[in-house]
């Protein structure tokens, strides 16, 4: 692969992987993120994400029927999935997991520069202590060895907010228990009724 790609993502996507990780605190969650190329393929924009699952997020199947709904609904928009978002079992946990990888390499089957986004709890939990500008994710990508490895070097961050308040106002969503009105593809699984775009979860 050529040089590194650039990832931007939209206030609402970032926001809603994080309170879907705080909504099942005590296991590993799933997502994927929804974007477009942009600038020639140098760059990346993430304008949606889609929470996953939240039990055995391992099997094959349920992930499959997910990622078939999903890339019909927004290839209507002009849209694809552009990557896999994974948060671990483990508070302390920050190892790029098996299972993550795996999902990875499948959506880099259909795009190529997609990313791997792994929530970073000490990040998380600075929040508050600073106001941090950047997201509380680390970057994994793929390298010319087909090998996924942290993205970035020192003084450099490859996946950038869109907005850069976007930190402040998660803080409040977080304050204000906004991550119990979450709902990921599990629960759509369990009830049809609800629905796993979340459309009034920022309204």
């Amino acid at each position: 692969m050529g040089g590194e790609s650039r990832f931007e993502i939209h206030q609402n996507a970032y926001m809603k992987l994080v309170l879907h990780a705080l909504k099942h605190r005590t296991s590993a969650v799933n997502a994927v993120v929804i974007g477009r190329s942009a600038g020639g393929g140098a760059a990346v924009e993430i304008v949606e994400s889609v929470p996953l699952f939240h039990s055995q997020i391992g099997l094959l199947p349920p992930l499959e029927i997910a990622l078939i709904m999903i890339e019909e609904y927004y290839a209507e928009k002009g849209l694809s999935i552009v990557g896999y978002y994974h948060a671990n079992e483990r508070y302390d946990d920050f190892d790029l997991a098996t299972v993550a990888k795996n999902i990875g390499d499948h959506i880099t089957r259909y795009f190529p520069q997609a990313a791997l986004l792994l929530l970073d709890n000490r990040k998380l939990d600075s929040l508050s202590k600073e106001k941090a500008r950047s997201p509380v994710m680390q970057l994994y990508t793929k390298d010319a060895s087909s090998s996924w490895k942290l993205a970035g070097s020192e003084g450099s961050n490859p996946l950038v907010l869109k907005e850069p308040t976007a930190n402040i106002l998660l803080l409040d969503y977080i304050s204000s228990g906004k991550w119990k009105d979450i709902v990921d593809f599990d629960d759509h699984l369990n009830d049809v009724s609800k629905d796993w775009l979340n459309p009034e979860l920022f309204k």
